[in-house]
C-alpha cells in the first residue's frame, strides 16, 4: 500500500472529506481501525433479491466475506449512511409505497459494533421511483429524488434515526430533444456541496443540473439564484459529483457518453463547464449508458461506469484546472455496472456487477489510477449500490 495514502488521508480527514477517518501505517500493517470494512449492498428486489446485503471486505488483501442478507425491504436500489454511522436510509425504487401511488425512503438502525440493521420506518417520496438519495452535512435530513416523477423531496430526521414526511418537495417541468427518454422530467441524482448549502439536481429529461439553495435547518430547497447549469441537448445527465477539494464537479451524461468538468464558485452556488470527454474507446461501436462516477480520496482520479461497453472509465483530474486525461477501461468481469465503490483508504473500487450478480474487486494503482483485477469477488443477486461503513465504536 503506498505511503502516498496516509498524508492525504489524514488531510482529508481534517478537512471533513471523507465519512470516517482511516490511517494507514505501512504496507505490512494493519489499519489502525483494524482490518475490515463493511460494505452494504442496495439491489433490485425478485427472484434470488430480497433487499439489502452485506459483506466484510479486508483492507489489506481485498477478499470479501460471503454476504447475507441485512434487511428485507423493496428494491432498495440506492442507499446513505447518516454522519454518525448509526443509521441507514435506502430508496425503495417503486411506483407504489404503502398504499400511495408513491415510492418510498426506509430508515434503518445500524447496530454499531455489528453492523446490523433493524427498520424503523418508512416514509413516501412523493413521486414514482426515487432512484437517488443522500444525508446532509449535518444528519438533520434526507435529500431524495424520484426518476419517474421528476421532483426531489426532503425529508427531516428525527434524533432517533425516523423520518418524518417530506418537508419540501419540488415538481420539475419540461423536456428535452430525446422523445424517448426526455419527453418529460426524470430527476436522477441529488449532491450537496462541501458547505451544505446548495443541492445539485442532474435531470436526465431536461439536460440540467437544477441547482438549490438549502437550509438544513428547516428542510427546505428553493431554486438557486442561478436556477441551472445547462448541458448539450440530448446529453442525459445521471449522477454527479464533488472533487474533495470543493472547487470541480462532474456529471456524467447517461445518454451521449459523457463525463462533463465542471468549476464551482461555492459562494453563488454556480457552475461554469470547462471539458466534455467521452466515457468509451475510440473504437467501441455499440449502445451504452454510463451510470455512477466518483472522484478518488485523493482528488487525482476519477472514475465512471459504461453499461453498454461494461467498463469502469478512468481518468486523471488536472489539479489546477479540473479537467480530465483519459487512462483506460477495465472490462475484467463487468456487465453492467450501474454503481462501484471505491474504499476509504483509496485502495479498491468495488464494481457492482449486476447482470452478473457479483460485485467485482480491483486493485487501485496510486500513481497512475489505473484498476487491476485482483481475482477477488462476492456473490450478491443484482447489486445496484455499493456503500462503506465502519463502526463509531
Amino acid at each position: 500500500m503506498s505511503s502516498l495514502v496516509s498524508p492525504l488521508l489524514r488531510i482529508a480527514s481534517l478537512a471533513g472529506l471523507l465519512p470516517f477517518a482511516f490511517t494507514v501505517k505501512s504496507h505490512a500493517e494493519e489499519p489502525a481501525f483494524g482490518r475490515t470494512a463493511t460494505v452494504y449492498v442496495g439491489t433490485y428486489t425478485g427472484g434470488e433479491s430480497n433487499g439489502i446485503y452485506r459483506f466484510e471486505l479486508d483492507l489489506i488483501t481485498g477478499k470479501p466475506s460471503p454476504a447475507a442478507l441485512a434487511a428485507n425491504t423493496v428494491s432498495p436500489s440506492f442507499l446513505a449512511i447518516h454522519p454518525s454511522r448509526r443509521f441507514l436510509y435506502a430508496v425503495n425504487e417503486v411506483d407504489s409505497f404503502q398504499g400511495k401511488k408513491e415510492g418510498g425512503v426506509s430508515a434503518f438502525a445500524i447496530a454499531p459494533k455489528t453492523g446490523k440493521l433493524t427498520f424503523l420506518n418508512a416514509q413516501s417520496t412523493g413521486g414514482g421511483s426515487p432512484c437517488h438519495l443522500i444525508v446532509d452535512k449535518a444528519g438533520r435530513n434526507v435529500l431524495v429524488v424520484n426518476y419517474g416523477g421528476g421532483s426531489a423531496a426532503v425529508l427531516p430526521i428525527q434524533p432517533n434515526g425516523r423520518l418524518r414526511e417530506h418537508s419540501s418537495l419540488i415538481q420539475h417541468k419540461g423536456s428535452s430533444v430525446n422523445k424517448d427518454r426526455q419527453g418529460e422530467p426524470h430527476a436522477h441524482s441529488v449532491n450537496l456541496d462541501t458547505t451544505n448549502n446548495f443541492a445539485f439536481v442532474a435531470d436526465l429529461g431536461l439536460d440540467q443540473i437544477l441547482i438549490y439553495k438549502f437550509d438544513a435547518a428547516k428542510g427546505a430547497i428553493s431554486p438557486n439564484d442561478t436556477p441551472f447549469a445547462g448541458l448539450t441537448p440530448g446529453a442525459g445527465p445521471r449522477h454527479f459529483t464533488f472533487h474533495p477539494g470543493g472547487s470541480f464537479a462532474y456529471v456524467i451524461n447517461e445518454l451521449n457518453s459523457t463525463v462533463v468538468a465542471w468549476t464551482y464558485d461555492p459562494a453563488a452556488g454556480t457552475l461554469t463547464s470547462t471539458q466534455a470527454i467521452t466515457t468509451l474507446p475510440g473504437d467501441f461501436k455499440g449502445g451504452n449508458g454510463p451510470a455512477e462516477v466518483q472522484v478518488h480520496p485523493s482528488g487525482k482520479f476519477l472514475y465512471g461506469s459504461n453499461r453498454g461497453h461494461d467498463s469502469i472509465v478512468v481518468f486523471t483530474i488536472d489539479q489546477e484546472t479540473g479537467k480530465l486525461t483519459h487512462v483506460e477501461n477495465e472490462t475484467e468481469g463487468i456487465k453492467n455496472p450501474r454503481n462501484f465503490a471505491i474504499d476509504p483508504t483509496g485502495t479498491f473500487l468495488l464494481a457492482a456487477s449486476q447482470d452478473l450478480d457479483t460485485v467485482v474487486v480491483f486493485k487501485i494503482d496510486l500513481e497512475t489510477g489505473a484498476l487491476s483485477p485482483t481475482g477477488q469477488s462476492v456473490h450478491v443477486p443484482k447489486p445496484v449500490c455499493l456503500k462503506f461503513w465502519q463502526s463509531p465504536e
